[in-house]
């Protein structure tokens, strides 16, 4: 049985170890709020980007841009594994990594080669450790305010290397915040840009929905050729928005979870701490009661 001594170190060490956890749940909950606010504001402007060239593009048709035109044959597939530099934050980088390495299984058999893109430490380590071709890294950028060029300086290469035939298709895989205790993995094409989604109705027939008229100056073509590769730098930008709210609520719940159990084993110590005290004074009762009979006999 442990002493009254180490139980109280280790009483003690949980109390520092809740300490660690509440203040790092105090931090998560400040970061999230920024980058909450920043990715509420800006899935109104990705989304109607899109939607608003998806209906440019439609007009256009295929031959617009070379950006739309589907590969005939694809032979490489790009990915841009948006995962988080630090951990502590539950299973967060452990989901995106198992989205990817599921789509990366499901064309395994068609002999397609994959190259990754990585933002975040995490994903990082992983393409390493199943050595997988990395053609850009970027470190650092995840756990603070994500700026715009920090995705359109990516996304130019993604755009570059699409239009060279380097690679056929590009996915973003990502984590979407859709609440303070539930972010979903992603993975969303990129490239070629997929057309504009629509929805089946109740009996059956798709929804062509209502595309508004755009009148463009210049030609919607010109147009398209010059905001096709922005909607690319948009996408992406969003993806990484969402990436970094989804892993701060992540690191917040894992604390708070954290912070609960440190609570529960600091009752059970305690418990024991009490438990192993009497113990002890009874013990020292039942020694001088024994003495003290010992003198009288």
């Amino acid at each position: 049985m442990a002493t009254l001594k180490d139980i109280k170190n280790k009483i003690s060490a949980v109390k520092k170890t809740k300490q660690i956890t509440k203040a790092m749940n105090m931090v998560a909950a400040s970061k999230l709020r920024s980058s909450q606010a920043n990715m509420e504001g800006f899935r109104p402007y990705a989304r109607k980007f899109a939607e608003v060239l998806g209906s440019l593009a439609e007009r256009a048709g295929e031959g617009a841009s070379p950006l739309l035109v589907p590969k005939p044959d694809v032979r490489t597939i790009h990915l841009v594994l948006c995962t988080s530099d630090r951990g502590l934050c539950g299973g967060f980088n452990t989901n995106l990594i198992e989205k990817a390495e599921a789509f990366m299984k499901e064309k395994a058999g068609t002999g397609i080669e994959f190259s990754f893109t990585t933002f975040g430490r995490k994903g990082r380590n992983w393409c390493r450790k199943v050595k997988t071709p990395i053609v850009s890294e970027h470190i650092g950028i995840m756990g603070t305010a994500v700026k715009f060029n920090e995705a359109a300086t990516p996304g130019r290469k993604l755009v570059q290397g699409f239009l060279e035939g380097a690679y056929d298709e590009v996915y973003v895989v990502y984590a979407e915040f859709l609440s303070m205790a539930k972010q979903v993995p992603v993975l969303k094409k990129l490239l070629p840009i997929p057309p504009i989604e629509k929805a089946e109705t109740d009996s059956g027939s798709v929804d062509q929905g209502y595309l508004p008229e755009h009148i463009c100056e210049p030609s919607a073509a010109e147009l398209l050729g010059e905001m096709l590769p922005r909607n690319v730098f948009v996408q992406l930008y969003s993806a990484l928005l969402e990436t970094s709210a989804s892993e701060h609520a992540a690191r917040m719940l894992a604390m708070n979870n954290a912070t609960k159990a440190c609570n529960d084993m600091m009752a059970n110590l305690t418990l024991v701490y009490n438990k192993a005290r009497q113990a002890a004074i009874t013990a020292e009762l039942m020694d001088i009661v024994g003495g003290a009979e010992a003198l009288k006999g």
